[in-house]
């Protein structure tokens, strides 16, 4: 996938969204921003640290694009627990920390002794998106982030990530192909197109009919 990005600046506890068709960049962007994947030209700042030059900025940010950045052995409770030593987080604080995603949960996750790889998908995005707001990040990617779950999931997410927002003045970049999912939730949204940004949309009010336009819905 070729990316042709000129500029774009995502200022701090906004909820951006990123759309587009199959193909058009959005996951190839979130590798780029997380150093998975060096671009051939050009950079990636996080508070003015090119993302390819240190890891400091690593701390900062969390993240889950797939399934593949989980540890597929360990049982839920054993992946927060070695995430709580890696964070250096006290048990009080990832009981807090879990406590935030009990309705998302749902009574599927924790104390089951069931391995994360044997989970469903929806349970696994579950899982990764707990795991991405660990250490109090202060930017979070999360790829499909709706994908795979029920509807009373999704709606659980919407909740919690505004709660974030609001509280933690976290920074949310998320990619969606569910228009009705990021047009409520993202203050601004961008379209991609093989690798362009064609839309960078701002209005509130402008979104559902330009991306609806768009995608021809």
């Amino acid at each position: 996938m070729v990316l042709d990005v000129p500029n774009l600046f995502i200022p701090k506890a906004e909820c951006f969204g990123l759309v587009g068709n199959n193909g058009a960049g959005k996951t190839t962007l979130f590798r780029i921003i997380l150093d998975l994947v060096r671009a051939t030209s050009g950079k990636v700042t996080i508070d003015e640290e090119d993302v390819s030059q240190s890891e400091d900025w690593k701390w900062k940010v969390g993240a889950y694009l797939d399934e593949h950045m989980l540890l597929s052995y360990l049982t839920p409770d054993e992946y927060f627990e070695a995430l709580r030593k890696m964070y250096r987080m006290s048990d009080a604080d990832l009981s807090l920390h879990l406590e935030r995603f009990h309705e998302l949960f749902n009574d599927e996750i924790l104390g089951k002794k069931k391995y994360i790889r044997d989970l469903s998908k929806g349970n696994l995005k579950k899982v990764g998106i707990a795991a991405a707001l660990m250490g109090n990040p202060e930017v979070v990617l999360l790829d499909e982030p709706f994908e795979n779950l029920d509807p009373s999931s999704q709606n659980r997410l919407k909740k919690l990530i505004l709660n974030e927002i609001e509280k933690s003045q976290i920074t949310f970049l998320i990619s969606s192909h569910d228009l009705n999912h990021v047009t409520e939730i993202c203050e601004r949204i961008v379209l991609l197109e093989k690798g362009v940004v064609i839309k960078d949309i701002k209005e509130k009010e402008l979104m559902v009919n330009e991306l609806n336009e768009y995608f021809g819905t």
